[in-house]
């Protein structure tokens, strides 16, 4: 028997954590009061309003961007163009966002409304398709706002939303073999490489890689029972 005075073994103090952490992630299935939140981003709906138009059309008429994330023929893009684009995202996907800064959930609300800073979405499964619960991710941040952790933040909310909310088995994200700072982000958000199409894509004078990385759903889950786990250790 333990003494008042005497330490747990660390086996008894895993144990306890353990619970914890069982009893952490179940509350978190309850909670949806913040569901379209993260740390410092707000997930809106896209609208069909002209606001909305002109920050998709400004996405899409982002030469380098674009040319960083789509195989199309890189041209000017009309506003007819971004519109079709628009409308897909809110007609086809299983899931589509725009991307706000947020204030922090203990200010008031404020008048002013959040600032859009990019798009991301899920892309829709066909019904014919739907048991194998396997989709790909699409995400846009708009220059000023790049290489400030926000788009990491908003991967990992949508991984979330797919897996706790969506019921998805596997997840996808795709980029180019010259796109380095894509392959090393998403390998450190828990993507796994998978393979690549080689020679696929033709750009900027040369041949190169159309690359996939995923995560199934047994990882997610393993990478949030850590996380947590290290958070409540930490604590101690």
């Amino acid at each position: 028997m333990l003494s008042k005075c005497s330490s747990p073994p660390i086996n008894t103090l895993v144990s306890f954590h353990l619970l914890n952490l069982t009893h952490t992630i179940t509350s978190s299935t309850i909670n949806m009061e913040n569901l379209f939140r993260s740390p410092r981003l707000i997930y809106r709906a896209i609208e069909d309003t002209p606001e909305d138009e002109a920050f998709i059309h400004s996405i899409q008429s982002d030469i380098v961007a674009f040319a960083n994330s789509d195989t199309g023929l890189l041209v000017p893009m009309t506003k007819a163009e971004s519109k079709k684009y628009k409308h897909k995202l809110v007609e086809k996907a299983l899931l589509a966002a725009i991307i706000c800064l947020a204030p922090p959930l203990s200010s008031p609300a404020s008048a002013t409304p959040p600032v859009p800073i990019g798009c991301i979405s899920l892309k829709g499964v066909d019904p014919s398709q739907a048991r194998h619960r396997n989709t790909f991710i699409s995400i846009d941040i708009t220059a000023p706002y790049q290489r400030k952790g926000y788009g990491s933040e908003a991967i990992e909310w949508v991984l979330d939303w797919g897996f706790r909310i969506g019921g998805l088995h596997r997840i996808g994200i795709e980029c180019f073999s010259f796109n380095d700072g894509a392959k090393q982000l998403y390998e450190r958000l828990g993507f796994v490489y998978e393979g690549a199409q080689r020679e696929a894509l033709w750009f900027n004078g040369g041949w190169h890689d159309y690359v996939t990385f995923g995560m199934l759903e047994g990882e997610w889950k393993a990478r949030q029972e850590k996380t947590l786990l290290e958070k409540v250790t930490k604590k101690d």
